[in-house]
């Protein structure tokens, strides 16, 4: 499909999957044998490597490779924010709890659209503005209990550069289609994914997943970061880049739903009540918006 069939409706509906996808991490790990954390991390981003080298020739032809010599800055500068992402997120799991490196990514619509507004001039209306405080409060009460800075600090940091790289990245997206590159930011995935494979392998060894294991981090690559982060960048040419990440909180209220049918982990009330407020902070962005298109 192409970037100009994209209504902004269609761009919201589309987002909402792209969550839903990237939120099957949780309950498909949960399945895995022996494969731990680097590991888990280096398989899925060379699956991912692997899906993309086949999905994007399959659409772009042979040219896709062209347009990686050539995509300049704003490519390359994109693929190491997805890096960093598909790196950080795995190795923060490994430092601190996944409450905490879920409250700290409840940051990236705030970033986003500071960055936005600084590099972009991009104008955040209030509603906005309060769907994002709305939805960091409702994630910080499903998991603020939890926190505990004092003895994970390390793996808080590390968690921060994901809500950072993912606001560079779609400020980067948004920049280059305002000025007129006619860029094709979508190889980008590609290019951060080899960077974060390349990072990691030293660090996975010795290698200890089952053929059981890589046949899950395989329907990972492909169906939870391949299909899923191409489709994001799509999005992100039509969609304002703190909508976009405001939209990906439903990552987490996915991801916890998830959970709760596929691994049996019964969220408390605090989690739901957060959860139904994150949901309520979306819902009313998007309609005011809608309504203001019409």
């Amino acid at each position: 499909m192409k970037l100009t069939q994209f209504t902004h409706g269609r761009a919201v509906v589309l987002m909402v999957v792209v969550t839903l996808m990237w939120s099957i991490a949780g309950v498909v790990t949960r399945q895995l044998e022996s494969a731990r954390s680097f590991e888990i991390t280096f398989w899925r981003s060379f699956f991912t490597l692997l899906s993309l080298l086949i999905i994007l020739p399959m659409f772009q032809g042979r040219v896709v490779f062209a347009k990686i010599r050539s995509g300049g800055r704003a490519l390359w500068l994109s693929g190491v924010c997805w890096s960093v992402m598909f790196t950080a997120f795995m190795v923060a799991l490994t430092l601190t709890t996944v409450a905490n490196v879920l409250v700290t990514m409840a940051a990236s619509p705030l970033i986003t659209a500071l960055l936005a507004r600084v590099f972009i001039g991009h104008r955040i209306p209030p509603r906005t503005w309060l769907a994002i405080v709305m939805a960091g409060a409702g994630i910080a009460w499903m998991y603020g209990g939890q926190m505990d800075l004092s003895s994970h600090l390390g793996g808080t940091l590390v968690a921060l550069l994901v809500p950072l790289a993912s606001a560079a990245n779609w400020t980067v997206v948004q920049h280059s289609r305002a000025h007129g590159q006619n860029i094709d930011l979508v190889p980008a995935v590609l290019v951060g994914a080899g960077i974060s494979s390349l990072a990691t392998l030293p660090l996975a060894f010795p290698l200890s997943a089952t053929p059981h294991d890589i046949g899950l981090l395989a329907l990972l690559g492909l169906f939870q970061l391949a299909i899923p982060c191409v489709l994001a960048v799509l999005c992100a040419g039509v969609l304002k880049a703190p909508e976009v990440a405001l939209l990906a909180l439903l990552e987490v209220i996915f991801g916890i739903l998830l959970a709760w049918v596929g691994a049996n982990e019964v969220p408390g009330a605090s989690v739901l009540t957060g959860g139904a407020l994150v949901i309520v902070a979306l819902v009313i962005n998007e309609l005011i918006g809608w309504r203001q298109k019409s």
